[in-house]
């Protein structure tokens, strides 16, 4: 490939042709570090070729990490360690779930009311990763069987650079107990801790139904946020997620027919669905081009979007369920805590775009929530980016899923939906 040089560490060399690609400015909020990102953190917007979006550069750069060792060396780290707790410059993790729990008996990790104490699942190599998405033509060519055969091999190693650390969870419902005079059901909490709390009963009867889950509930959620954010102009449900481990039905995506598929795992990983670069490109590439849209359609040209996007927005993802959840809840993190930590940035690798998703190491001190037995009429809210860069409002929180050990052994495992969504002000 020629016209630039581009890998996990590397910027821009030249380009042979000028692009009209939207490329986001790099943004860090007030105090915060540089990400572990490629490209010194552009966007791989800025190698678009010929309409691309940067994929080219992106997958070139995926190939040159699986054959560079440094991933394999964190790999054989872990794997040559002693048997039972690992030391990391964090604190102490564990390889697997079961060595981290029986951790946190024997240390009598003390819990508020309402609380838990359990491992969570954590990256611990500082370096960007890359994540071929399923869709990609590539695992379809048979000329490029080798580079399949070990990006998929890169991809499976992302989790043997994983590690459990012990974590307490506090009851997202007595927020107020832990910041004084902070509603969860308010705005006010968004803005502090990147996370808050709101009530839905759904007309939507069928939550396997895509068209239904459009017509229905995007619309709810919609109006729903517009309440929630009293100073906002307008609120966008532009796709959304079903997660069922025991469905028995056709569990298919197909992203043509606005489909999503029923997901059968649960994001067992610390992470953050967007970061600084991916929440304006992902804002814009719907206002303007409907990419992978299943919402209202958009009719923005770009200098519309442009005005629009000067103002202040925020991206909201929103987890219902579709009964009490008894096994496998949504776990969230605090702003506050983590507002000083570097993110690793993980690239997504589609065939028309790149997006940015974020994972974090370990730190003893992040704020984490729950909802013991959340009802379907409680709807869990995360910040996955505010276009705020000033220190004044959270940025974003991260989240991911965990096995609570207090509940029965038979407990079925979430069922839920999760959208997502832009707000406007």
């Amino acid at each position: 490939m020629s016209g630039f040089k581009v890998g996990p560490d590397s910027v821009t060399a030249g380009i042979d042709t000028i692009s009209s690609a939207y490329v986001p400015p790099f943004e860090l909020t007030k105090g915060q570090p540089p990400p572990f990102a490629a490209n010194g953190g552009l966007s791989y917007m800025s190698f678009d070729l010929e309409g691309d979006a940067g994929t080219a550069a992106a997958t070139e750069a995926a190939l040159t990490q699986t054959s560079d060792g440094e991933g394999q060396m964190a790999i054989d780290m872990l794997d040559n360690a002693p048997p039972g707790p690992i030391e990391t410059k964090w604190g102490v993790g564990f390889r697997d779930y079961a060595e981290c729990l029986e951790y946190i008996r024997a240390n009598n990790v003390e819990v508020p009311e309402g609380g838990l104490a359990l491992p969570l699942r954590y990256t611990v190599h500082e370096q960007p990763s890359y994540s071929i998405v399923s869709s990609n033509a590539l695992w379809r060519d048979p000329e490029r069987e080798t580079e399949a055969k070990a990006l998929r091999k890169n991809e499976r190693d992302h989790g043997r650079r994983c590690l459990y650390f012990p974590q307490v969870l506090r009851d997202a419902r007595r927020i107020e107990e832990y910041h004084e005079g902070l509603s969860p059901n308010s705005p006010e909490c968004m803005d502090r801790l990147g996370l808050s709390l709101a009530h839905c009963e759904s007309k939507c009867k069928n939550f396997y139904d895509a068209a239904e889950v459009e017509s229905v509930f995007y619309p709810e959620i919609e109006k729903l946020l517009l309440e929630f954010f009293p100073n906002a102009t307008d609120a966008f449900v532009y796709n959304h997620d079903v997660f069922d481990k025991d469905y028995q039905g056709d569990r298919t995506e197909d992203q043509d027919k606005k489909i999503p598929g029923v997901n059968a795992g649960y994001a067992n990983l610390v992470h953050n669905d967007l970061n600084d670069n991916s929440g304006r490109v992902r804002c814009r590439e719907l206002l303007t081009k409907n990419l992978r849209n299943f919402g209202r359609t958009q009719h923005y040209t770009e200098q519309e979007a442009d005005a629009k996007m000067s103002r202040r927005f925020m991206s909201i993802n929103l987890a219902k369920p579709m009964e009490t959840v008894r096994q496998n809840p949504f776990v969230l993190c605090a702003w506050p805590s983590f507002a000083d930590q570097p993110y690793i940035t993980n690239y997504r690798v589609y065939d028309d775009r790149v997006g940015e998703t974020t994972r974090f190491t370990y730190r003893p001190d992040h704020d984490w929530y729950w909802l013991p037995e959340q009802k379907s009429t409680e709807v869990s809210m995360l910040k996955c980016y505010d276009s705020v860069t000033d220190g004044s409002v959270s940025r974003w929180s991260f989240h991911t899923a965990c096995v609570d050990p207090t509940a029965p052994e038979d407990a079925p495992c979430r069922r839920n939906l999760v959208v997502r969504s832009y707000v406007f002000f």
